[in-house]
């Protein structure tokens, strides 16, 4: 009975998540973005505190593919907002395109 609430809570955040991110205005997508990104770096805590289990070799396996993964998000992530910030700053006179 366990699963069946474990898939309706995954369904539900996935729902969730589509309706909340797909109403957001473009001005507020970048703060959204970093404090989102800021957030996955918890993942990276969370991989490294469950190696403190019992399985270690499958809690290594996992930590390590969450943490690869949740790095290539963070860093991801902060590039794509400083390139998005870039486009909103003022050009100086001699960079004429």
């Amino acid at each position: 009975m366990e699963a069946v609430y474990l898939t309706f809570v995954f369904v539900l955040a996935i729902f969730l998540g589509f309706e909340l991110i797909s109403k957001v205005p473009s001005t507020l997508h970048t703060p959204l973005m970093s404090g989102s990104n800021a957030i996955s770096g918890i993942t990276l805590i969370g991989a490294l505190a469950s190696l403190k289990t019992d399985n270690v070799q499958l809690a290594a396996i996992l930590a390590t593919a969450a943490v690869a993964l949740a790095t290539i998000n963070v860093v991801g992530g902060y590039a794509v907002t400083n390139r998005m910030l870039e486009m909103f700053k003022k050009k100086d006179e001699g960079e004429s395109k």
